[in-house]
């Protein structure tokens, strides 16, 4: 894949650039206003149909719980845990794994071996398919292991059957995750948003129609979620088939080669993105063995939730900020990289202080979209500050990630990531929500603490960054890495 040109040269931006092609030192508020809208419009360009996608995808679990809601508490507070632990737990470990494949799928397009991306897809399908077999008995046997957890048996049985209810959704992101990424690759995220609008819109009508007009109620939302997923598998893998004939080339006995380097690559993906997924998701555990452990855990399924939908926004900036930075590295600008990332980071915050503004200011209210329970719209407008901290804290870190997977610092972010979560922020949680007492407000606070400590050790890693020998360690990436492409581009792939 060829980058995009920094600037038009067509346009008034010469002035902004040197002859190497990199931005020039920028001095005055009108040539920063210049590289500001620059910067902004490459930024959306990319993240904006990814954020958008993902937003959707994010949304049909989001609609799910919002219907189960009305239906009473403890249905709210079981699909909760059946959703955001079990399956969260299983998500996270998948997309992880799938984000090998987009790797190996861009660099083989942008070495123009585009026949070799076809392959890739394949290869990811088999091992995330084997990796969801190997899921299975967590879902079929969520109610004891739940209860082992702790959680209290009025929302461990009914959601260890919602939880295997949900099992056929965990294979179908087996072929949802790697035909993502194979039509990422190739900046096809147009189809992939207008699948997700789809499929949140069949999914919202089937929830309706299952729930309402069939009475089927929570056992019919979990069937809506299974068949809108499928959907999305299907239709995503129909179009990579039938209208993208370069990168596909049919099944292929290739696919079955090296598999376990495939998989040592996924595992090492999968670890920077579980460590940060399932820090949320262990809130929502500890949360089942307070006192009222429903008002509790279902409080906190209402915020992350709506924490979620931002979130989603930032995955699809995190992805966008890591093509910026990989692109310019890789073309030898410092300096662009190194504006893209003030422009990034500061339009992130900005966008973290509105939600943060809204969510204050509607803190005795937007509990209401998910249940009528007074006492749990009570109990979520008590955590609403967190809630508003969290979202400011979650704009600016999902950038600075970003950055690192452009820059290739995956094994130090996991490090920090590890002891920021479950070094300091996990025990400390654990000690002011169960050992001081403040309960649901102390365990989110304690735990808060860790992603503020982690946001601040990246800005600092972000600060003393030079991006000067950034470029000249991604130079020698590319020269190492290059001789691998050319021993794969000459792999003979045989049809099945």
């Amino acid at each position: 894949m060829e980058a995009a040109p920094l600037l038009d040269r067509n346009s008034g931006d010469l002035q902004l650039i040197g002859d190497d092609g990199d931005y020039l030192p920028i001095r005055g508020l009108k040539p920063w206003w210049r590289v500001f809208c620059i910067e902004t419009a490459k930024l959306w360009k990319i993240g904006g149909p990814i954020a958008f996608q993902i937003f959707c995808q994010f949304g049909s679990g989001s609609v799910t719980t919002m219907f189960v809601g009305h239906l009473g508490d403890i249905e709210l507070s079981a699909f909760s845990i059946a959703l955001s632990v079990v399956g969260t737990f299983a998500f996270g470990l998948l997309l992880g794994m799938g984000s090998a494949l987009e790797t190996l799928c861009g660099q083989a397009f942008g070495a123009g071996q585009i026949h070799m991306l076809g392959v890739y897809m394949q290869r990811s399908i088999i091992i995330l398919f084997a990796t969801c077999v190997l899921l299975l008995p967590l879902y079929v046997f969520a109610t004891p292991i739940l209860k082992l957890l702790g959680q209290e048996d009025a929302i461990a049985n009914p959601a260890g059957v919602y939880t295997l209810l949900i099992a056929p959704q965990l294979f179908s992101l087996s072929v949802t995750f790697p035909t993502q990424k194979f039509l990422q690759a190739q900046s096809k995220v147009l189809v992939l948003a207008w699948i997700a609008a789809f499929a949140l819109v069949s999914q919202a009508f089937l929830c309706w129609l299952f729930i309402y007009v069939f009475g089927w109620g929570t056992i019919g939302a979990s069937v809506a979620f299974d068949l809108t997923s499928w959907v999305t598998a299907f239709a995503q893998f129909g179009y990579v088939v039938g209208w993208c004939k370069d990168g596909w080339k049919g099944f292929s006995w290739a696919a079955f080669k090296d598999l376990w380097a495939f998989v040592r690559l996924s595992l090492a993906s999968a670890v920077m993105l579980c460590l940060e997924i399932w820090y949320m998701m262990s809130i929502v555990v500890l949360a089942g063995n307070f006192d009222n452990a429903v008002t509790a855990v279902g409080s906190l399924t209402i915020c992350t939730n709506i924490d979620g939908w931002e979130s989603m926004l930032f995955i699809g900036v995190n992805a966008a900020i890591s093509v910026r930075v990989s692109n310019e590295l890789g073309l030898g600008h410092p300096r662009a990289t190194k504006y893209s990332v003030y422009v990034t980071v500061f339009q992130s915050l900005l966008i973290g202080i509105l939600c943060m503004i809204i969510v204050l200011a509607t803190r005795n209210h937007f509990a209401i979209i998910f249940t009528h329970s007074e006492p749990m719209q009570r109990a979520v407008a008590r955590l609403s500050v967190l809630l508003g901290v969290t979202m400011l804290l979650n704009s600016v870190q999902p950038v600075i990630s970003g950055v690192a997977i452009g820059g290739g610092w995956q094994a130090l972010v996991a490090y920090i990531n590890l002891a920021c979560y479950y070094v300091f922020g996990l025990p400390l949680g654990y000690f002011l929500g169960y050992v001081t007492n403040f309960g649901v407000m102390g365990l989110w606070g304690g735990m808060i603490a860790g992603v503020a400590l982690q946001t601040l050790l990246l800005l600092v890693v972000l600060y003393k960054t030079n991006w000067s020998k950034e470029v000249d360690q991604t130079t020698e990436r590319m020269r190492r890495w290059g001789g691998q492409e050319v021993t794969e581009k000459s792999q003979e792939i045989q049809p099945l």
